[in-house]
């Protein structure tokens, strides 16, 4: 006997995680009779500071079939090739988290060993020279990548730092005009069939009863369904990441609109600097065990470049995720789910990866409990994985100059991470697993950034001549240089092919 069709999708939160998820439901399924509504109000917030994005957003935004020119110039957006962190490991300290590869392997031995020989032998330019990326970035270049392999042009990627309201907005245009139905109002009461434990029907507040067969949490830190009806446990890691306070706040520009994201360490956590095209994202991500609100608020305030466009904003969060993020006939997307401090910008993506996993698992209306399993144990691996490099940041750190950084400094981190980092440090292997967000490149980049040096190398690296090396190595250098030195500047690139409000 064939199981029951899935008929109706009740989404209870708008925002990024609500319109996302709306937007690729309607997209991308391609069953008659099902409706979608999206249930939010007007009268409640959204987070909506993460602004910076990375690479998998552009595939999301195809699959979408959303012109990317026209997707810039609607959401104020500017390109990213990467992110550039200040502070971390010494005060003074500057590295790029880039898009894209460290130089090329050679003879099937990967880049950073070859480099780790010539350095070593005094032959070798900091790593960071061999990545187009990067260098673009520090010349505030930009060119979208070749699709020519041999090309230098393409090892690199990038992403997006736009307005987050306005991608919501957006994409609200998008679903709507493939049928989903928006309903205005705050949900007073969750109601659950006694029988099975499901959720029946979400009750608004003006008495309007929405029954539905699939229910989409995005509501928030509230985690109205997820938490508050269906009682699902969340997992506290404020042990390893300890910031639970941010305050964000916009700003006139000032300075050149970069390629690339701003994470500066700070005393008590740090700040990020996002430039868009009309205006600046600014914030301070801190330890309220170790700074107050008012002393982060004003110090947000005294970096700001230009005038303030907006009140300081004050969010409380718990860094974790939920046990669970599909239970019953409940999935969580968006914070809801859990939340992990915006550092590298993974909150959009796991947003992504969610209504990915669910797409390809959707289930009937008998959800039969292997779908949710697999769900969940794919989310899993996302936010453990996307942890651990966070964590990593604060831990590769040798500062002792305030509480806070001797804390991070000292603190013991997941066995995950400690593995990780002592395969590393042991002959310059980074760990590499089949799921997950973070490549080597990712871990290189805040490995040798923070100072964590290998004692070894891979020694098939002794087999290629040194003169050999050093000359392929200072050859790639120069076409680095080069290649990037003709690329047009980023805010050339903006204006000519996406800038908003008709200015291209």
């Amino acid at each position: 006997m064939a199981a029951a069709v899935l008929e109706r999708i009740i989404i209870v939160g708008g925002g990024t995680a609500g319109w996302m998820t709306a937007a690729a439901l309607a997209t991308l399924l391609k069953r008659p009779g099902l409706s979608i509504r999206l249930v939010e109000s007007e009268e409640i917030g959204t987070v909506g500071v993460g602004e910076a994005t990375i690479p998998h957003i552009r595939s999301f935004n195809e699959r979408l079939g959303l012109d990317e020119n026209v997707f810039m110039a609607r959401t104020q957006a500017t390109f990213k090739l990467g992110i550039e962190f200040r502070d971390w490991a010494r005060l003074g300290d500057s590295y790029i988290h880039p898009f894209g590869a460290y130089g090329r392997s050679m003879d099937r031995v990967g880049f950073h060993h070859h480099w780790l020989r010539m350095r070593r032998a005094g032959a070798a330019a900091d790593i960071h020279d061999y990545s187009l990326p990067i260098v673009a970035a520090r010349m505030g270049r930009f060119d979208r990548p070749s699709d020519d392999p041999r090309s230098l042009l393409s090892t690199f990627s990038y992403a997006f730092q736009f307005d987050a309201g306005l991608y919501a907005a957006y994409l609200r245009e998008h679903a709507e005009a493939r049928g989903v139905v928006r309903t205005e109002g705050k949900v007073a009461n969750v109601e659950l069939d006694p029988e099975n434990g499901n959720v029946r029907a979400v009750v608004l507040e003006r008495g309007e009863r929405l029954e539905g067969d699939l229910f989409i949490d995005c509501s928030g830190f509230r985690g109205l369904l997820i938490g508050g009806a269906l009682q699902v446990g969340y997992d506290d890691w404020t042990e390893w990441l300890p910031c639970d306070r941010a305050v964000a706040v916009p700003c006139d520009t000032v300075e050149a609109s970069t390629p690339y994201t701003r994470a500066t360490a700070l005393e008590a956590g740090w700040s990020w600097r996002i430039p868009l095209q009309h205006r600046v994202g600014n914030g301070y991500v801190y330890s309220s065990a170790f700074l107050s609100d008012d002393e982060a608020v004003a110090r947000v305030m005294g970096r700001l470049e230009g005038p303030a466009r907006a009140e300081p904003r004050l969010l409380r969060f718990t860094t974790g995720k939920r046990r669970r993020q599909w239970t019953r006939n409940c999935v969580a997307i968006g914070l809801s789910s859990g939340f992990l401090e915006p550092l590298e910008s993974t909150s959009i993506h796991l947003i992504q990866a969610a209504i990915t996993n669910l797409i390809e698992l959707f289930p009937d209306a008998g959800f039969d409990p292997a779908d949710a399993g697999e769900f969940n144990r794919i989310m899993d691996l996302e936010y453990d994985r996307i942890r651990d490099f966070l964590v990593l940041h604060y831990k590769a750190t040798e500062r002792d100059d305030t509480p806070f950084w001797n804390h991070c400094r000292t603190m013991t981190v997941p066995d995950s991470l400690a593995a990780k980092m002592a395969l590393f440090k042991e002959r310059g292997v980074v760990a590499r697993y089949r799921d997950g967000l973070f490549l080597e490149p990712s871990w290189l980049a805040v490995y040798f950034g923070q100072r964590i040096e290998p004692a070894g190398y891979d020694p098939l690296s002794d087999r290629a001549p040194e003169r050999a090396l050093a000359e392929a190595m200072e050859t790639m250098r120069m076409a680095i240089q080069r290649d990037v030195a003709a690329m047009p500047t980023h805010d050339a690139f903006v204006r000519a092919c996406c800038a908003a409000d008709g200015r291209a």
